[in-house]
């Protein structure tokens, strides 16, 4: 099920919410939480039910190793086994993820290398699979260092399944949700979590169904639709496909959080303006933040992370960005992905070690727009559709202005400047630069909802104009939503 479809907003979200509370006003706390699980797998299984058996599947094997982790064993051969059972766990997780999202990607370049005609499996991905299975490794990890410990089943399958963050994250560590989930506080009606999860509903809606949905159909057109583009066309088309992933993946992160909020659980902020960043290691310290904080804490530092001096730090910064890349998904061009961000934080992790110092206003502009041309390959679905993204952006295909600006330039005749039809390869036009323009400002000269949100809850003179402003947004939001199809968030089948 989606955020932005009417199931959800209008059904699923409100009646979930009301019997919860009806159960803890009650104090039939557990069956409160029993719901809970139960409206999260319908959730789930909304768009393919046949994908349950893998989830309840995968709960209940890490609910036992988890449990067999946390007991205490003495001596060589006790480590030796916890470490076993560590190990068994993590393989069989990342089993599962391989087959589930990487066998037809596998079978398909062995059959490229070797000349052979093994067929495909045709494997179907399920949702989540990448993001319940990295929030089950790392709890299995925890469990062998002692920083977790459960023993109530049915939390568990909450932490695992709460549906606010199970289709495309924040990926959670378990000490900090269980102790929410266990709260006897949070079994009652708080109107400033309702407030605040209000909030970020309506701003999230609107970021995805209005924004990042109207940026989508100038991204699709050139980068899927349009054989050639020229100059203009091509920056448009991807600095389409930047604004619309912003817009898309921060919608769907103010969406999960405020969802979570209305039941007074507190997820982690996921997503913290990352186009204001001024250097690659401040993208990712914005960019999808518990992924980075996953990739640090059970890749990075396990490989050595920094204690084995500069040569292997700056292999296991690639390393790590590589296998990122690779987790979104079962192609090159998420690898090649991977790649340049990688190499851009050896770069960088270099230029700091020698002492290097530029402008502030430099250095965010040299990342803004390496972030928008690294986003092509993660855009494209093959590598020609990518180079043609960039010819283009390089002027190899020619530069055309507008008709009507024919007679105020004539003296850019015969440069190579051509006037006619403009950014039609795109289905765009002089609106779609407006948009652009002013996505750009939202993004550089605004807070973000993260930092507006404590405002409609904190400060009572301004209560009503949120309220307002949200309710607008909120109905703007929902005449889109029941007058047309919906569509999935990009993180939707990572």
């Amino acid at each position: 099920m989606l955020f932005n479809s009417a199931e959800y907003l209008l059904a699923l979200l409100p009646l979930s919410f009301f019997v919860y509370f009806q159960l803890t006003r009650r104090k039939l706390l557990l069956a409160g939480k029993a719901f809970l699980v139960l409206a999260s797998l319908f959730f789930y299984g909304w768009w393919n039910p046949a994908n349950l058996w893998l989830i309840l599947f995968s709960i209940i094997v890490n609910f036992a190793v988890g449990r067999r982790l946390t007991v205490k064993l003495t001596g060589t051969d006790g480590k030796t086994r916890r470490k076993l059972i560590l190990l068994g766990g993590i393989a069989f997780n990342l089993g599962l993820l391989a087959y589930f999202k990487y066998a037809d990607f596998v079978v398909g370049n062995l059959n490229g290398l070797m000349g052979s005609d093994l067929p495909l499996p045709h494997v179907v991905l399920p949702i989540a699979v990448s993001f319940f299975t990295f929030t089950q490794i790392a709890y299995l990890v925890d469990c062998h260092r002692g920083e977790a410990q459960e023993y109530d089943v049915l939390r568990y399958f909450l932490f695992v399944t709460f549906f606010p963050h199970l289709i495309a994250g924040p990926i959670l560590h378990h000490k900090e949700m269980m102790p929410q989930f266990a709260s006897a506080r949070n079994s009652i009606i708080r109107y400033p979590n309702i407030a605040l999860g209000l909030f970020l509903l309506s701003i999230g809606l609107f970021k995805k169904v209005i924004v990042a949905d109207s940026f989508a159909k100038w991204a699709t057109a050139g980068f899927d639709q349009a054989t050639t583009l020229s100059f203009f066309e091509a920056w448009a088309a991807s600095l389409s496909y930047t604004f619309q992933l912003y817009f898309d993946f921060g919608g769907y992160t103010d969406m999960a959080l405020g969802s979570a909020l209305l039941f007074n659980i507190r997820l982690p902020i996921n997503f913290n303006s990352p186009y204001k960043a001024v250097s690659i290691q401040d993208f990712w310290h914005r960019w999808h933040m518990t992924l980075s904080r996953f990739l640090r804490d059970y890749l990075y530092l396990p490989l050595g992370g920094n204690r084995r001096g500069v040569p292997r730090t700056l292999a296991n910064l690639f390393l790590t960005f590589v296998l990122g890349g690779l987790w979104h998904g079962a192609g090159w061009m998420f690898v090649a992905w991977g790649a340049l961000h990688g190499t851009a934080m050896v770069v960088h992790r270099v230029w700091r070690n020698l002492g290097g110092a530029m402008p502030q206003l430099l250095a965010w502009f040299i990342t803004f727009n390496f972030v928008n041309l690294t986003w092509i390959f993660f855009r494209a679905r093959e590598m020609k559709d990518a180079l043609k993204v960039l010819s283009g952006m390089a002027g190899l295909n020619g530069i055309m202005l507008p008709q009507q600006w024919s007679k105020a330039l004539s003296a850019l005749n015969g440069t190579g400047i051509t006037f006619g039809p403009w950014l039609t390869r795109i289905e765009g036009d002089h609106w779609t630069v407006l948009w652009l323009a002013g996505a750009l400002v939202l993004v550089l000269a605004f807070r973000n909802s993260n930092e507006l949100a404590p405002q409609s809850g904190r400060a009572p003179v301004l209560r009503f104009r949120w309220a307002a402003f949200c309710a607008a947004l909120m109905a703007l939001s929902m005449v889109a939503v029941l007058s047309s199809t919906y569509s999935e968030f990009i993180y939707f089948n990572f």
